[in-house]
């Protein structure tokens, strides 16, 4: 056998083991998919969506107040968390070269490893308890906490893919520091930097110890960000820890509904992203 061939058997051999590896990846994704579908169809109706949680027993009801609710504190979490954690990012790739900024990626890694329960009673501590009451905006903080690590890292990981010559060669024209960060580094990082924030929006909206601890819950629609929210996540955690079987198909189908509103965010970044990409193509 000559190296021709050898190399051939063994760039096929390597092609099928990544393909292997890529399905078994994909695997547990679509099992749970199927498998929640199947589980929570049943209960997929426009009462689910619209109408409020029925009394305890009752069969029928909905979620909208908590798939409202948890739109809410997504929306407010990222208001504060994708600003902070995007401009972080940036300090450490562009002047984190120091011991200022060692100190920032070690705080950010060992947040990131805080359990989140005890994020739920620190954010606790510091509003709810100050406040006197469980509210949408201490929701929001104790998930910003959660995000803001996640956003930080994955902005500063990409940033430093940038290759430096872009960044030397925008100087050498003349470009300020500031103007060549925003106006090109940052746009050619735009889609990891997405796709870090989809991911850091997809661990929080699952998060439910936070949430006892601060949002609490709430069986009416919502009135004001200083009041308990319903979320999917604490109702999926109530319904399902019930005896009810009515409960428990909800509860399935809200947990299909969660993901397919991940599902639905990182679809539309990306269709965003790539239209983005075709008219700068285009121009």
């Amino acid at each position: 056998m000559n190296i021709y061939k050898r190399r051939k058997i063994i760039n096929a051999f390597m092609c099928s083991a990544t393909f292997i590896c890529a399905t078994i990846t994909l695997l547990p994704l679509i099992s749970i998919f199927i498998y929640v579908l199947s589980k929570g169809a049943s209960s997929l109706n426009i009462s689910f969506f619209t109408h409020l949680p029925r009394p305890v027993g009752e069969p029928g009801g909905g979620m909208g107040n908590a798939i409202l609710g948890t739109l809410t504190l997504i929306g407010l979490t990222c208001l504060w968390a994708i600003p902070v954690g995007v401009l972080s990012g940036v300090y450490l790739a562009e002047f984190g070269n120091n011991k200022f900024g060692a100190v920032v990626r070690f705080s950010a890694d060992l947040l990131n490893g805080v359990p989140s329960i005890v994020i739920g009673i620190f954010a606790y501590i510091l509003f709810v308890v100050p406040m006197k009451t469980f509210s949408a905006l201490s929701g929001a903080f104790a998930l910003g906490l959660i995000m803001i690590p996640t956003v930080m890292r994955t902005t500063e990981e990409i940033l430093l893919l940038v290759p430096r010559t872009i960044r030397e060669a925008a100087l050498a024209l003349g470009i300020s520091q500031f103007r060549m960060t925003i106006s090109i580094v940052l746009k050619t990082a735009l889609p990891g930097i997405v796709t870090g924030i989809l991911l850091a929006i997809a661990r929080i909206a699952g998060e439910t110890a936070p949430l006892l601890f601060t949002a609490l819950g709430n069986e009416f629609w919502q009135r004001g960000i200083m009041q308990p929210i319903a979320a999917m996540p604490l109702q999926i955690f109530a319904y399902a820890i019930s005896p009810f079987d009515d409960w428990h198909r909800q509860a399935w189908a809200a947990s299909f509904v969660l993901i397919t509103i991940i599902f639905l965010m990182n679809f539309i970044s990306r269709l965003v992203i790539y239209l983005q990409r075709k008219s700068l193509k285009a121009k």
